[in-house]
């Protein structure tokens, strides 16, 4: 059984007289575990939906007829969210400090969020129940954290010795049309080196069911388990990206495609140029900071000539340090576009320490203190990923209240195209 939390007006199921807290029961008999059912299970034209409205202990059952490209206009709560069953070592949850929203304590490895947001999950929690639900429901792509193919080393990384072979996991879910992109968090003496190049070898050998693979340095906080894994240094990482291109090389050569990529991260601290962005396909991997900077210079490119002219105008761009040494390749076209001044400002991170660089980490106390210092400007941008659906910075601090601190208006922006949409009021 799963609850509406909302009903469009004037759609289908209204007119079902579905309302928020309503129990959505069974379609066509069978019972409703989460959004997956829902979703599936209402995707034909005619259906038999029971349901009990809140305060109501009668059964109601409807035969829906609906024409396929009509939406019912109905929501339904969040599933809970599938625990972890590995003990990483390099662990984010791990490295929380105290203090932050219970949410980001939760060790979530949920295929399901794998299908619907790109989360990587390792598979090690599935049911059987579950194996014939991705097929069922064909749940394709799915994104999963392989971090190497050799079964032992895995169980090493994963800190779990119950962890099933992960290739014969692929290979059953692919056998049955899912497709697959993979990723490697990359530890030093752990899964780097011989080890790495085997784990591309295995997935590039198993076929294009997997679309692709990308290797990311594992990234630790001030409170992480330093004690037990360390972060890769210049040289490690130089090793990684030769391993990598060799792995695009024989890509492109054997089908036409780049398909095994660096994090830019990785490039970052190997100290060596970005690839150029024709080799990043379609970009199926830039929310995992694969290709982040090429695609925000093709989001420019695109769209810069259609944005009004912001001449005259400063505005300063609050950013992560990681970003600090790669945004000026996307802030000169943009400013040759837009007429205006930008000024970069990298933050240090307040919270996880000086380790976490990335820019959707960055605390609404740190963004606050940084425009304390900031010269005057007409306009700042934040990074749009520093900030969740209800507003919050990963500190708890609003949004509102932060843009209450300062006269100059703040805008969080993931393209800079569409933070620059609008021009400022008069």
């Amino acid at each position: 059984m799963i609850r509406v939390t909302e009903v469009a007006p004037d759609s289908i199921g209204e007119e079902l007289g579905l309302v928020p807290g309503t129990e959505l029961l069974t379609i066509g008999g069978r019972e409703l575990d989460d959004f997956l059912d829902w979703e599936f299970l209402t995707a034909e034209e005619e259906f038999t939906l029971v349901y009990r409205n809140p305060g109501d202990e009668v059964e109601h059952e409807v035969e829906v007829e609906r024409p396929i490209e009509e939406q019912l206009g109905v929501s339904v709560e969040p599933p809970r969210i599938r625990r972890c069953a590995n003990r990483c070592d390099f662990c984010f949850v791990d490295g929380n400090p105290e203090g932050v929203r219970e949410v980001l304590y939760i060790r979530d490895d949920d295929y399901r969020l794998s299908f619907r947001y790109g989360n990587f999950a390792t598979l090690t929690n599935l049911k059987d129940h579950d194996v014939q639900r991705i097929i069922e429901y064909r749940l394709s792509p799915l994104y999963v954290s392989v971090h190497a193919t050799d079964p032992q080393v895995r169980r090493w990384v994963l800190r779990n010795p119950q962890a099933p072979d992960i290739m014969a996991q692929l290979r059953h879910f692919a056998d049955h049309g899912i497709e697959l992109h993979t990723q490697v968090v990359m530890a030093p003496g752990m899964n780097d080196g011989a080890v790495l190049s085997r784990t591309l070898d295995d997935l590039w050998q198993f076929g294009p069911e997997i679309l692709s693979v990308s290797v990311v340095p594992v990234g630790l906080t001030e409170f992480s388990k330093h004690h037990l894994i360390g972060e890769p240094d210049r040289d490690q990482c130089r090793d990684a990206v030769e391993r990598v291109e060799a792995a695009s090389r024989r890509a492109r050569a054997e089908r036409g495609i780049t398909w095994a990529f660096g994090a830019d991260e990785l490039y970052l601290r190997a100290g060596v140029e970005l690839p150029p962005e024709e080799i990043y396909d379609t970009f199926d991997q830039v929310e995992n900071g694969v290709g982040a900077v090429r695609w925000l210079q093709r989001q420019v490119a695109d769209g810069a000539g259609q944005l009004p002219s912001w001449r005259g105008r400063r505005i300063g761009v609050l950013t992560g340090m990681s970003m600090g040494p790669l945004l000026p390749q996307v802030l000169e076209p943009l400013a040759a576009a837009t007429g205006a001044t930008f000024d970069l400002v990298p933050i240090e991170n307040d919270l996880f320490g000086p380790r976490v660089t990335t820019a959707g980490l960055l605390t609404g106390e740190a963004i606050r203190a940084a425009l304390e210092t900031l010269p005057t400007l007409d306009l700042v941008l934040i990074p749009g990923e520093s900030v969740n659906d209800d507003g919050l910075f990963i500190d708890s601090v609003p949004l509102a209240a932060v843009q209450a601190s300062t006269t100059v208006p703040i805008r969080p922006s993931k393209s800079f195209i569409d933070a620059l949409e609008e021009p400022l009021a008069a």
